[in-house]
């Protein structure tokens, strides 16, 4: 963003109510993936109704001599219950929520098929070709990728990035790109690469955390259902 703005990301069930204490438009009609330029709280900003959470919630962009009072508006309006945090609170969520986060599960090198967001990938681009990868990313829509990326509950202590995956046989089919303890969950969750076939949920396999193996299951994602706020 331009620096003279200052962004916002209100989430949760309580972001939708109180902004609308703060502003003249209707949110009920602001739908997930939507955005509007409005006033908030007196001043100019763009909205989205988007997040990296898995939750209903809103992006804000606000000029920068507004930011201070936009905080505090936000914090009153919600007598208390809307907190600050940090991104150790937001990572948690994106992961429970199964979102990518690039540089760890999605890199110049990974494929959209690979990461299983063919979603992005529109008709008419799968139709016509010519863009860039194009050759390689139509080909693995025909005939299926080498590794996919995958969710996992595991055992033991929470595997972090780059933590080796076994099958039950003691091979090598993948690594570990995300990982944590799920609050929501009280469950370790991770997601990572491993090869085609050993990515179908119930899938049994080994983790390797700090040189010991640990019981793990590959698992859908979302971990945790997400909360995205949709047309009925």
């Amino acid at each position: 963003m331009y620096n003279e703005e200052i962004n916002y990301s209100v989430q949760g069930p309580l972001a939708a109510p109180t902004l609308q204490h703060l502003t003249k438009e209707d949110l009920s009609k602001l739908y997930f993936g939507e955005f509007r330029i409005l006033d908030i709280n007196g001043a100019h900003c763009f909205l989205t109704r988007t997040g990296y959470t898995g939750e209903d919630g809103f992006e804000i962009s606000v000029p920068s001599e507004h930011a201070v009072d936009l905080a505090k508006a936000i914090l009153e309006k919600s007598e208390g219950k809307v907190r600050l945090t940090g991104l150790g609170a937001r990572d948690s969520l994106r992961l429970e929520a199964g979102l990518c986060l690039y540089g760890n599960d999605m890199e110049q090198h990974v494929t959209p098929v690979e990461a299983g967001l063919t979603w992005a990938i529109g008709k008419r681009r799968r139709a016509e070709g010519g863009f860039l990868g194009a050759q390689v990313i139509l080909k693995q829509l025909e005939e299926g990728p080498s590794i996919r990326r995958a969710g996992f509950i595991s055992s033991g202590p929470p595997a972090r990035s780059h933590s080796e995956i076994q099958n039950e046989k003691g091979e090598t089919i993948g690594e570990v790109t995300s990982g944590g303890f799920s609050p929501c969950l009280k469950k370790n969750i991770a997601m990572g690469y491993v090869k085609s076939g050993s990515h179908k949920a119930g899938t049994k396999v080994k983790i390797i955390v700090r040189g010991k193996a640990y019981d793990g299951t590959v698992t859908k994602m979302p971990f945790v259902p997400t909360k995205y706020y949709k047309p009925s």
